[in-house]
């Protein structure tokens, strides 16, 4: 028989659970904080229905008179006789222009993400992300003059050379003459303004990957590449995809900035160099004075479709990310 001090020890006690905040156990810090947060939740869910609400309201006012095929013709004349309008350009201009953003700003700033988390020295780091952070803050406006005063002009000869040597895949052969204001110069300008937007939340993703999973790649001999490619952007690739769709979020809604340097026009051009072409929001913005009850009924009805885009655009975000969140930090 064992006679030991620890054989005759009570056995511990159960510990208890702890208070839930649905229990009636809960502070009342805790129900006010719960009901704040519900009625947040419930406030925007309404806000989103109400605008919902008020743009197709407003678009079936229009399309109803519209003698167009509303998807498919490229015209714009709200307000003749007889109405017609269409959202075909609209619809491809900011497609395209947004297509050529991502292109170039997500590489960029993935890149820019990984050498101020991963390889600046940290006197550098500091200062370069102070940068970063500025450039997110600069208005449109200021962006669409720097587009229009010094991007339009020296990019006429970066046109002529894709023209040149490149005109023969057709998106980039330069049929008209004239300034460089065309798609191709937007996808460029709302590159640099998204690049921050992606760049910032890149790298606060990269600083939250685990010391230890970087340090078990090194321990087994990675170089820093191999360290990055096997530790640092499975964990982040979630991160990476929410931050670009931040930034194809604002590249399909800029206003100011494509309105100051795009000239607009419903004539439909796949050459990606010729002056005109159109996006939703710098339509909306340079006709929305001009524009009868009507013809605001008309820019509304586009609206609705922009923010239709952007909700399956966000949508097809969270589907990705919950597909792939197994493979990276997102339940880390």
């Amino acid at each position: 028989m064992d006679t030991s001090p620890l054989a005759s020890a009570p056995p511990p006690s159960p510990i208890a659970p702890s208070p839930t905040l649905e229990g009636k156990a809960a502070r009342p810090g805790d129900k006010i904080f719960l009901a704040f947060s519900r009625g947040s939740g419930i406030l925007l869910l309404v806000i989103m229905a109400a605008i919902a609400v008020f743009l197709t309201y407003r678009a079936y006012i229009a399309i109803s008179e519209n003698k167009a095929n509303f998807l498919t013709a490229f015209e714009w004349n709200p307000q003749g006789e007889p109405v017609e309008f269409g959202i075909a350009i609209l619809a491809y201009g900011t497609v395209v222009s947004s297509i050529i953003a991502m292109v170039i700003a997500v590489p960029v700033a993935v890149g820019i993400a990984l050498f101020v988390s991963h390889y600046a020295p940290r006197r550098l780091a500091g200062p370069l992300a102070y940068v970063i952070d500025l450039l997110a803050a600069v208005p449109s406006i200021v962006y669409g003059l720097w587009g229009a005063l010094v991007l339009v002009p020296y990019l006429g000869g970066m046109n002529k050379w894709l023209d040149q040597y490149l005109g023969w895949t057709y998106i980039f052969d330069k049929a008209g003459t004239g300034p460089a204001r065309n798609l191709f110069t937007v996808g460029i300008l709302l590159a640099v303004m998204i690049l921050p937007v992606i760049t910032n939340v890149t790298r606060e993703v990269f600083l939250q990957v685990p010391r230890m999973h970087e340090e078990a790649a090194i321990a087994l001999g990675a170089t820093r590449w191999e360290v990055i490619r096997i530790s640092v952007l499975p964990f982040g690739r979630s991160g990476i995809i929410s931050a670009s769709m931040l930034g194809l979020g604002r590249a399909l809604g800029e206003t100011m900035a494509v309105a100051t340097v795009l000239s607009p026009t419903f004539l439909f051009s796949g050459h990606l160099l010729d002056p005109g072409g159109g996006t939703f929001a710098q339509n909306i913005a340079a006709k929305f004075n001009e524009a009868n009850e009507f013809g605001r009924d008309a820019l509304i009805a586009s609206g609705l479709v922009l923010f239709v885009m952007t909700l399956l655009v966000n949508g097809a975000a969270r589907l990705i990310i919950a597909r792939r969140k197994e493979y990276s930090g997102a339940n880390a």
